[in-house]
């Protein structure tokens, strides 16, 4: 779609919206997401009309002002009392002054009727998702998402293989029943090779998009306005997953939130402003403590370090120019360095397309690497990349400068580089031993200090 021109409160243009309602509602019914559509339009009509109303009110009103400001400087230039009346008479100065008043108290009512209706239309554009694009395959839930490739063979044991956490517990790697009593369920204490390892990962991944993929490293906000997590699509959907902090009585401005990901600080570091063509692609890249609640997965993967509250990931973030070509050449370089940390991990994984019914409001489309993970028996997602194209640039006001001069809304990806303790999962239980020891990957060893193998105190 084009987006250049005006910024609007949601995240589609209203003009698109309002001229192809049935991309949007096909859209919104292949994700699986409520939207009031009919209401939205119904209201941006009104606004239309309104807009329409006050300006022929506002012309009648000038039309006014000038005649009853002819007259009046004929009445002052007349000196003679009584053809001064007949003047006034004549030109029913009274009226018009009346006529004027209830065209401005006509004016009041339908511009204080145009205010009370912004907000309700911003509320619901801030309901309207992306379309899936055309790549999206057709499903309605994850189950009907799409492998594209395998990378990798899962290993066979000559023994008998143990999980993760009782690897880590014989290991003293984690300390899960410590941490539920200090944080509650879900929570974790990692300890000793446990902390290192969860440490090295992150610094490969960081290093290798640092120094070998140039991309710019920040430390981002991990608390924030509720502004900031509406303008990268958080709020209002996945409002839910939010942590919340701050105090009883804070007004909406005061609230904070920690957020689920670096991709909101990296997204929205640049907002409100206007870049340059020429400064594009911004290459961005954080490492991060994240924070969900988890809420609906009550009895889902309790047990272990798949389904935390609290975890620290690597995030990459592009902010590129407004074409839908550059938008999916970034999404597979994006997708592809993902890739290279697995492959230096040497971990098996499977590259999934996700269908329109797994997609989040935001994503036109979503790719998620799935590692294998022998106490499961099965992947489990590690990574998950997303196209937004001017999606989150519209909410953050985030714009460019063309070489022409032109201000166009930015288009903007994110993806996964690791995530840890979850990627914990498949290293330690594919490189167990038969002796219950865990082989550091050759990738990670700079990192640990040299250390080969993690063993037994």
């Amino acid at each position: 779609m084009s987006t250049a021109g005006g910024f609007a409160a949601g995240e589609l243009d209203i003009r698109f919206i309002r001229e192809h309602p049935d991309v949007i509602r096909r859209g919104a019914q292949a994700k699986n997401i409520a939207v009031d559509l009919d209401a939205l339009l119904a209201l941006d009509a009104r606004r239309r009309q309104l807009h329409t109303q006050i300006q022929d009110l506002t012309t009648e009103q000038n039309r006014l002002s000038k005649q009853i400001g002819l007259l009046m400087g004929r009445l002052k230039a007349q000196k003679d009392p009584q053809k001064r009346a007949a003047l006034e008479a004549e030109g029913d100065l009274a009226s018009l002054r009346r006529q004027s008043t209830a065209l401005k108290q006509q004016a009041a009512a339908l511009q204080q009727e145009q205010r009370e209706l912004e907000p309700r239309i911003d509320a619901l554009l801030l309901t309207v998702p992306m379309p899936p694009d055309a790549d999206v395959p057709p499903g309605r839930s994850s189950e009907d998402n799409v492998e594209i490739r395998r990378w990798g063979t899962p290993p066979t044991f000559d023994f008998t293989p143990r999980s993760h956490m009782e690897l880590a517990g014989s290991l003293g790697l984690i300390d899960v029943p410590r941490g539920t009593n200090v944080a509650g369920a879900r929570s974790y204490f990692l300890v000793g090779a446990g902390a290192l390892l969860h440490q090295a990962v992150l610094r490969l991944a960081l290093d290798m998009m640092v120094f070998e993929k140039g991309f710019q490293p920040l430390t981002v906000p991990v608390l924030v306005r509720a502004e900031a997590m509406r303008a990268t699509g958080f709020f209002p959907a996945g409002r839910e997953q939010a942590y919340r902090v701050g105090e009883i009585n804070e007004t909406a401005e005061e609230e904070r939130f920690l957020t689920g990901t670096g991709e909101v600080g990296l997204t929205a570091w640049r907002r409100d402003e206007i870049l340059e063509e020429a400064d594009l692609p911004l290459k961005l890249v954080t490492v991060s403590t994240c924070f969900r609640r988890e809420a609906g997965t009550y009895g889902k993967d309790t047990a272990g370090l798949y389904r935390l509250h609290q975890f620290d990931k690597v995030e990459q973030v592009i902010i590129c120019r407004n074409s839908r070509e550059e938008s999916i050449r970034w999404h597979q370089q994006m997708l592809a360095n993902s890739e290279q940390v697995l492959q230096r991990l040497n971990l098996p994984y499977r590259v999934m397309q996700c269908c329109t019914g797994d997609l989040g409001p935001k994503n036109a489309s979503m790719i998620d690497l799935e590692t294998w993970m022998p106490s499961r028996g099965a992947y489990g997602e590690t990574h998950s990349a997303s196209r937004l194209y001017d999606f989150q640039a519209r909410r953050c006001n985030l714009r460019y400068r063309t070489a022409q001069g032109e201000v166009a809304f930015c288009h903007t990806l994110n993806n996964t580089v690791i995530a840890s303790p979850r990627i914990l999962i498949p290293i330690l239980e594919l490189y167990q031993n038969a002796d219950g020891s865990i082989t550091v990957p050759e990738a990670l060893r700079g990192h640990m200090g040299g250390m080969t193998v993690i063993r037994h105190a």
